[in-house]
């Protein structure tokens, strides 16, 4: 039996890469939720004028990857202190969000959150919100696994 987390952590294309090296990770996809129109394009997303944000809804099978882990991943790759932004990427669509899908998911997101901002780590606020799952909308096929088709292993710039 498998389960559904999805994670908005910037621009998805390299969320998605890594969640998909994790070992129970069954099927990841890229879309939008979290916006006020259905079947949004990625051009009215980036427009930001539709309310989405871009995600990256994993499937994942529970008895060989925790929920726990998936969190740890989505922490590790993005900076939950930007507001509305990752990198040079700017807008409401690449903000950091937490979409659970039942009560479990969202204990353990709201206890992971607090437990990062407890270690201190960030001197700035973690800003992610943590929102229950709304209609997931996936994005257009050229941005299913975009690194993966192109050989790259991340969009990261050089530091």
């Amino acid at each position: 039996m498998t389960e559904k987390a999805a994670f908005g952590a910037g621009c998805f294309w390299g969320v998605e890469a890594a969640f998909r090296k994790l070992k129970g990770v069954k099927t990841t996809a890229v879309g939008y939720m979290g916006g006020h129109t259905a079947n949004p394009t990625y051009k009215d997303v980036c427009n930001d004028d539709t309310g989405h944000a871009e995600v990256v809804q994993v499937e994942y099978d529970p008895a060989q990857v925790a929920y726990d882990d998936l969190l740890k991943v989505f922490w590790a790759c993005h900076d939950p202190t930007q507001l509305n932004r990752q990198g040079p990427d700017e807008g409401t669509q690449y903000r950091t969000a937490i979409f659970t899908y039942s009560d479990a998911q969202k204990a353990a997101a709201e206890k992971s959150k607090q437990a990062l901002i407890d270690s201190g780590k960030y001197k700035k606020p973690v800003v992610t919100t943590i929102e229950p799952a709304p209609t997931f909308y996936r994005a257009e096929d050229y941005h299913q696994q975009y690194l993966e088709k192109r050989g790259l292993a991340s969009c990261h710039l050089p530091s």
